[in-house]
Formats: structure tokens, C-alpha cells, sequence
């Protein structure tokens, strides 16, 4: 490990890269899906009764919660990530983000189930943003695993999802 090879046999720098590459590529695009279906749909969805500018800024207010989230579930997940173990955190943190995005698929409208529809959005989106959060845990895990020359870029492509370019 101090000479900057890989911390695990049979772990290569390539597929550590590619699998960091991957999760930020899902993480970005989770973003573009919610925030296009905010501005589309949820307001015609989730917030039918009122206005409908209110409507599009409380669907945007939907979407905004992701961003508060974020850094408050880096700050719990990193923290029980350096007790219990990055790992046990990674696997947990891709658990709930695929579940709360499932859920959130699955979420009965306004009309279905009144105002327990926007709420339960907002806090599956609270979740998913929270868990999101892991995604640097794979950079953070790839970082140390990289030999030394090539550590700064390789680190710097998986969070850019510039695959290619650091291959």
C-alpha cells in the first residue's frame, strides 16, 4: 500500500477507475431524470390543487431538497463509513438509493392518495439524495488504489466521469 499499488490482489486500477466512472455517470444522470421530471410532471402530478407556478416551485423545491440532503448524508454516512467500514457503507448507501428511486417510481399521485403524495416525495427524495452522497466513497475507495503517477487523474476522471481520457 505505501508503494501506491493496489490494496487488494487481483484489483485493478482500470476497473476500480471504470467502476467509479459508472457510479458517477448513474449519479449525474439521476439528477437529470429528477430535475426534468420536476419541471414536466411533478407539478401536474404531485401538485395539482394549487397555482401552477406554485406548483413548479414546489416541484423545483422537490429537487432542491437533493442538494440540502447531499452533504448532510455524506456527513452521517462518512462518519459511520470510518467506524463500522466504507464497504458495509457503499453497499448500504446503493441499497437505499435504488430503493427510494424504485419507490419514488412506484409513488401513488395527488390524486390517488391527496397530500401524503408530495410528502412521501419529499422524503424518498431526502433518502435517495442522502444515499447518493456514497458516490465519493467509491472515489475516495479508487484513490489509494491507484499508483502513484496516475492517482490525481485517475481521481480526477472518475469524478468527471471522463473515462476515456484516463484510461
Amino acid at each position: 500500500m505505501a508503494d501506491g499499488t493496489s490494496t487488494r490482489p487481483g484489483t485493478s486500477t482500470r476497473s476500480l477507475l471504470l467502476a467509479s466512472c459508472v457510479g458517477t455517470s448513474i449519479e449525474w444522470y439521476d439528477y437529470y431524470i429528477f430535475g426534468t421530471a420536476a419541471a414536466l410532471v411533478f407539478p401536474l402530478v404531485f401538485y395539482p390543487s394549487i397555482d401552477p407556478v406554485a406548483g413548479q416551485l414546489a416541484a423545483f423545491a422537490t429537487f432542491a431538497v437533493g442538494f440540502v440532503a447531499r452533504p448532510l448524508g455524506g456527513a452521517v454516512i462518512g462518519h459511520f463509513g470510518d467506524r463500522i467500514g466504507r464497504k458495509a457503507m457503499l453497499v448500504l448507501t446503493l441499497m437505499l438509493t435504488g430503493v427510494s428511486t424504485f419507490l419514488i417510481g412506484v409513488l401513488p399521485t395527488y390524486a390517488a392518495i391527496g397530500i401524503a403524495a408530495p410528502l412521501l416525495l419529499v422524503l424518498l427524495r431526502l433518502a435517495q439524495a442522502s444515499a447518493s452522497a456514497a458516490s465519493g466513497a467509491a472515489r475516495c475507495w479508487s484513490r489509494p488504489s491507484t499508483p502513484g503517477r496516475t492517482r490525481e487523474r485517475s481521481t480526477a476522471a472518475s469524478r468527471s466521469s471522463a473515462c476515456p481520457s484516463a484510461c
